[in-house]
């Protein structure tokens, strides 16, 4: 009885932590980013730390960084390397307001895939009324694995395009010197 009891307890378990929301790792990734933007003295948070990095993205996905990451776009204040990239990815900026009007929506799975599309006003706190009123949009690829969901790729849109946080890992890796 007690191995019926634990088989039945492992089980319940593994369709609980796989019946996370799609949107969950999207959530984490706007409440650190919404946290970075908040303010000033807020000590910034990186998405792609190596604890979060690992938990909230695919594998194809942490690969990538590691190879984008040995070519990083700056150095730290300690003399160590940064990340590859010279700004936040998920607003596509090095400056900006605190985030409002953030919201969330997930788009029915398609091939293995669901699209989970965000906006935001990135740009409150300035003067001019067509920046406050503007809309950004990114489109977080989500896919199941290991059991949880994770983040594919993510996509900023602006003027109809949209671009590929991946492949511009992928491009700055197979860079020369």
């Amino acid at each position: 009885m007690r191995i019926i009891t634990l088989a039945a307890t492992v089980t319940l378990v593994a369709n609980v932590a796989f019946a996370a929301d799609t949107t969950d790792p999207v959530k984490e990734v706007m409440d650190v980013t919404a946290r970075n933007w908040g303010s000033v003295e807020n000590e910034w948070s990186y998405i792609f730390d190596p604890q979060p990095l690992q938990r909230l993205f695919s594998r194809e996905f942490q690969a990538a960084y590691a190879e984008a990451a040995k070519r990083p776009a700056y150095e730290t204040d300690d003399g160590g390397p940064g990340d590859p990239f010279g700004y936040d990815v998920v607003t596509a900026s090095q400056d900006g307001c605190p985030l409002e009007d953030v919201n969330i929506k997930a788009d029915p799975e398609q091939g293995g895939v669901t699209r989970v599309k965000v906006t935001f006003k990135l740009w409150r706190c300035l003067d001019q009324p067509e920046l406050q009123e503007s809309v950004n949009e990114v489109r977080f690829d989500v896919v199941a694995e290991d059991g949880r969901y994770v983040i594919s790729d993510i996509h900023r849109i602006a003027s109809g395009d949209e671009d590929s946080v991946l492949v511009e890992m992928k491009q700055l890796a197979a860079q020369t010197d």
